[in-house]
């Protein structure tokens, strides 16, 4: 049953976006998403006080889906006036109120509030007195509203100085913005918070002209002008109904890159990137990504665009307004917010130059700009009813971010990063205390499961699918059901089971067993399916799974396939003459068998081909088998994955002879396998990259019953090197002649050089031998741009010495006048895996480049260090002590931050008793600790209960 704790704290997933090495934040980007936050929330008569001063709250209450009820009151119009000040901020907000029902109603009017001190409120004009309405510190209820339409007007005043919770309206570098998803808006004014009450807005913003030449809102600029005093005003309209989370609001010293986009209609739409003045040189690639995004989003019958598509994937889905704004800010929560027409995002992913941002940072960019442009339909034109549904906006806008980006590069890399990412960060919470189905806040996993869509319906019928629900429930808040009804009528089918995918938590294992009758040629597949118990569904119910399935003979090759037999059905896969070589079949019973006629020999099963559901899969694939599809599929995910699946056995059979202290022996056929990779010159550079890098420590220890993080570092720091050593010709090889001497460019052909030498270069490092070790130093003192100079300092840092201290001071020295370069530095720090890191981190809290109250900084240091498992995971518990205690004063500065970081707790079951007993008092302390607030008591009280 679905249900959540008030409240969520959620935001789009650019907003979700944080550094990769933090395990419990996505995602990059993603997840972290959607936590539960705990406020302190008060009637303010003076300033609220102090972030030191939040008073102890009663433990949050869990909400229901089942429990939802439309609103009784229904919000026309809102107009909101601002007047910013340096030490207060005076909002007065005029709304039409109707009724939400037909008829009269009785009910009283329920207003949110939260840090709000509240001046007057005026119901037809005029001004409410006594009992007329009551306040508490969450909510203003008016006992008896007038029947009928009538006018609202309530006057707050808040202090956005004061506001380090980076949610409302804050001030922060000298400027003021808002990030209002999810339950921001309560915080600027009285108001029915919830995503299902739409209203047209306008805002009126007045300010210090010359502290704040630059007032920006929603929508359209109808009016600015001077006023008296040296200030001026703003006024702006928003046409489009939407709800108080996508309300944004954006005043200060500003300069501003303009450009422009001509729609497919013919409409010409100006875009404004605005960012402090320095910073203006580097926006150039997030407006080439704007650009881009909007083109890709159209409908265009030519597939060869002067952006490069090589396959267009199209919605028809035009922009609507004739202004599109983007504002880069240095402090916010998330990575970037949707809001209308007035996108806000965090300054690293926007700024980039060749000199200060890697490749990884050119795609992210690439990657959440489309991300947050293409919310403007799926999540703004059409949002969410409730938080339930977030993954409807968030996981639906995944999905075509991933497309996106996949058209725009090489579509299996962008396919294997994504459901690495989904690995990584997606199964092990699935498999723990914050598992939850993906309503209300996967969007990891939501993508996957509007991915499923498109694999079963194909791409013509996922359009009409997309089309029907546009047409349907444009400008309205709507439901995951809603979204699969549109699918399902659109191609006059259904999908027995599906809607499982949105209500039932954990992530399904399908088991595969395979057969071959030689005598009646025909090839046998006998599936199961099973999900783990997770908290509140110890039952669960058969999914249904879409498995592509290909065969592939002796030689090689893909064999036709003709006819499937299942559940007496006999299905003809060719109906126009062409061979079919890949096959979707529905599973969706517990167990089920699938029978291939005119099979003519044995083949080799090509199994769950592109990934086409986010299951587990457990096949009887023998290991020569899985050399076999390393080889020679055709699928080249399912090539990469072959490859993967031979290194996780690997790996914990090392890890099994490690643990009974047996001598580690690398199989020659591994290393043949990697070296054949290597030398395969018709692979995607790229590709080969993916290919030849290990599993991480996680998903290894993801995969054993009980984690040993120390057992797990021993064994890939020893394939690591004795792959590194067998394979030394080959490495260097690769390093030597994918350098270039070339000006930087985006694009593929070179992140898939620079990606493969880089990875290359990271193997030879580990061997920590003279010859190497002066490469790794060549390479960082010739490199020409941040990806190549951060990849040879990362090299080089893997192993402590000298050599390492001297090229981290000489990489700060260098770039400390820029923070986004130091935050990195941060994170390649943070995330190491030398001994006794913890004390390393320590020190950097009181370096002079770290803020607590940035949480850029905050999620590169210690997020990173969060991502260390031999670190965090020490066996003396220091890595747990030093989280517990950051946590708690991160709680007084940023509650929605410090829940993200106390999520790295929540999966202390599934280490060894020590470690257990270690992170269970951290986890102790800080519930138990005065004042805390809900985003980390939700989080560390769901991680201790059984």
């Amino acid at each position: 049953m679905a249900r959540r704790l008030i409240s969520p704290a959620a935001a789009c997933r650019g907003c979700g976006f944080v550094n990769a090495g933090f395990l419990g934040a996505v995602s990059s980007s993603h997840s972290a998403k959607f936590v539960g936050k705990r406020t302190s929330c008060s009637v303010a008569t003076e300033p609220p006080p102090a972030a030191t001063e939040k008073p102890e709250m009663d433990a949050p209450k869990e909400i229901f889906l089942k429990d939802y009820r439309k609103p009784d009151y229904l919000f026309d119009t809102v107009d909101l006036q601002f007047r910013l000040g340096e030490e207060k901020t005076i909002v007065t907000s005029k709304i039409v109120v109707s009724p939400g029902v037909e008829g009269s109603i009785s009910a009283p009017l329920v207003l949110h509030g939260c840090d709000l001190k509240l001046l007057s409120i005026k119901v037809n004009g005029t001004e409410l007195k006594g009992k007329e309405y009551t306040v508490d510190s969450r909510h203003l209820t008016i006992s008896t509203p007038p029947a009928g339409v009538f006018n609202l007007e309530i006057v707050t005043e808040i202090y956005p100085q004061l506001n380090t919770s980076l949610e409302g309206l804050y001030k922060s570098t000298g400027n003021f913005c808002t990030q209002c998803e999810a339950e921001g808006f309560r915080k600027i004014t009285y108001f029915q918070d919830r995503p299902d009450v739409m209203a047209k807005y306008t805002c009126r913003i007045e300010a210090d002209k010359t502290l704040y030449p630059v007032l920006l809102s929603n929508g359209n600029l109808i009016e600015q002008g001077d006023l008296e005093g040296g200030k001026h005003f703003a006024l702006w309209e928003d046409p489009f109904k939407k709800p108080s989370y996508l309300f944004a609001l954006v005043a200060g010293q500003l300069g501003c890159r303009e450009d422009s986009f001509v729609t497919c209609s013919g409409r010409n739409v100006t875009l404004r990137i605005w960012t402090p003045a320095q910073d203006l040189p580097k926006t150039a690639h997030a407006m080439y990504s704007l650009k881009a995004a909007m083109q890709w989003d159209e409908e265009i019958a030519d597939a060869i665009l002067p952006f490069g598509f090589a396959t267009c994937q199209v919605f028809g889905l035009e922009y609507d307004l004739d202004l599109f704004n983007i504002v880069v800010v240095p402090d916010f929560n998330m990575g970037a917010m949707e809001n209308k027409s007035l996108n806000i995002f965090q300054s690293r992913l926007v700024l980039a130059s060749p000199e200060t941002a890697t490749d990884g940072d050119y795609a992210a960019i690439l990657g959440v700009v489309g991300h947050e442009y293409f919310h403007n339909w799926t999540g703004n034109r059409v949002t969410c009813r409730d938080w339930f549904q977030l993954t409807l906006k968030e996981g639906l806008t995944v999905f075509r971010d991933q497309e996106f980006s996949s058209d725009l590069g090489c579509r299996t890399v962008k396919r294997i990063a994504d459901v690495s990412k989904l690995r990584i960060y997606q199964f092990p919470q699935d498999a723990g205390p914050m598992a939850h189905p993906i309503r209300p806040h996967s969007y990891i996993k939501g993508a996957e499961v509007v991915r499923m869509y498109k694999t079963m319906f194909g791409a013509s019928g996922f359009r009409k699918g997309m089309d029907l629900y546009f047409q349907r429930h444009d400008r309205q808040a709507v439901t995951c059901e809603d979204f699969y009804a549109a699918m399902c009528d659109a191609n006059n089918a259904q999908l027995p089971n599906f809607l499982q995918w949105y209500s039932q938590a954990g992530t399904p294992t399908v088991k595969v067993s395979s057969s071959y009758d030689p005598s009646s040629q025909t090839f046998s597949l006998k599936l199961s399916q099973e999900v783990p118990p997770t908290p509140g569904q110890p039952v669960k119910e058969p999914m249904f799974i879409p498995v592509a399935v290909g065969l592939v003979d002796s030689t090689g090759k893909d064999m036709p396939l003709t006819s499937v037999y299942s559940d007496g059905t006999l299905q003809t896969l060719s109906s126009d003459g062409k061979p079919v070589f890949t096959t979707v079949l529905q599973f969706k019973k517990k167990e089920e068998e699938f029978i291939f006629k005119n099979v003519p020999e044995k083949p080799v099963p090509s199994l769950l081909r592109g990934y086409s559901a986010p299951v587990r899969l457990d096949s009887d694939l023998s290991e020569s088998d899985l050399f076999f599809l390393l080889a020679n599929d055709s699928d080249e995910f399912n090539r990469w994955e072959a490859g993967q699946v031979l290194a996780r056995k690997l790996m914990l059979s090392l890890v099994a002879d490690f643990q009974q202290q047996k001598t580690l022996v690398l199989n020659p056929k591994f290393v043949d396998g990697l070296r054949s990779i290597l030398r395969n010159t018709s692979l995607d550079k790229e590709f080969i990259a993916k290919a030849i890098t290990l599993p991480g420590q996680g998903e290894i220890m993801d995969m054993m019953a009980v984690a040993d993080p120390d057992a797990v570092h021993t064994v890939r720091n020893f394939l690591k090197k004795e792959l590194a050593l067998q394979l030394k010709d080959d490495l260097l090889a690769a390093v030597t002649s994918n350098r270039s001497s070339e000006a930087y460019t985006f694009n593929h052909d070179s992140m898939a050089r620079h990606a493969l030498k880089n990875t290359c270069l990271a193997y030879l490092a580990s061997l920590n031998e003279p010859d190497v070790t002066e490469l790794a130093l060549h390479e960082y003192k010739t490199a020409t741009n941040m990806t190549e100079q951060f990849a040879a300092l990362a090299a080089l840092s893997q192993n402590p010495g000298q050599v390492r201290d001297d090229a981290l001071l000489d990489f700060y020295n260098k770039w400390q006048n820029d923070y986004l370069v130091v935050s990195k530095w941060f994170a390649l720090q943070a995330t190491s895996d030398i001994p006794g890191n913890v004390v390393n981190v320590q020190k950097l809290l009181s370096h002079p480049a770290f803020d607590m109250r940035n949480p850029n900084k905050v999620y590169s240091l210690i997020g990173g260090f969060c991502g260390s498992p031999v670190n965090f995971h020490a066996k003396d518990g220091s890595g747990y002590k030093f989280l517990g205690e950051v946590v708690l004063q991160l709680d007084k500065i940023n509650p929605q931050v410090a829940s993200r970081m106390v999520s790295a707790f929540s999966r202390w079951r599934r280490y060894d008793e020590t470690r257990q007993a270690l992170a269970k008092a951290q986890l102790e302390m800080i519930v138990s600790a005065n004042g805390l607030s809900e985003n980390v008591y939700e989080i560390a009280s769901k991680s201790l209960a059984d």
